[in-house]
């Protein structure tokens, strides 16, 4: 009875043929298109969520937020603090319309750049692509 890497190091001996496959990429499917972006999209905007979060909490652990609240009301003379504009909520609502606004513009472009590549398809004849079985 053989065991698995036994049977592994049979297969890898064998001398493998390299054949390549030529193929033309010469249409790419809309709606899958759009639907990976929007995948990609999502991916992004909780990306930058959470990126938001992080910076933000660094830069208020640090004391740097303190120290530019001290700078503001000193150029402003006291009448306004800073804080109000860049607290944890507010920051995170910028963060939050952002990273929907970017969900709609990726989406858009994805669908936009599959719709070109099926029109320039017509004019250049295909992206040629070649594969092996390495």
């Amino acid at each position: 009875m053989s065991s698995v890497a036994e049977k592994l190091a049979r297969k890898s001996s064998r001398p493998s043929s390299n054949k390549q496959v030529r193929l033309k990429l010469v249409y790419i499917d809309f709606w899958s298109a759009v639907k990976l972006s929007f995948l990609v999209a999502i991916c992004l905007a909780v990306v930058t969520i959470v990126g938001t979060f992080l910076i933000h909490t660094v830069l208020s652990q640090t004391g740097i937020f303190d120290n530019a609240n001290e700078l503001f009301t000193d150029i402003t003379g006291g009448t306004t603090d800073l804080q109000s504009f860049i607290g944890l909520g507010q920051v995170m609502g910028f963060a939050v319309v952002v990273a929907i606004l970017n969900t709609v513009v990726v989406t858009a472009l994805g669908a936009i750049i599959a719709l070109l590549y099926n029109l320039s398809v017509k004019i250049t004849g295909g992206l040629l692509v070649g594969f092996t079985n390495n």
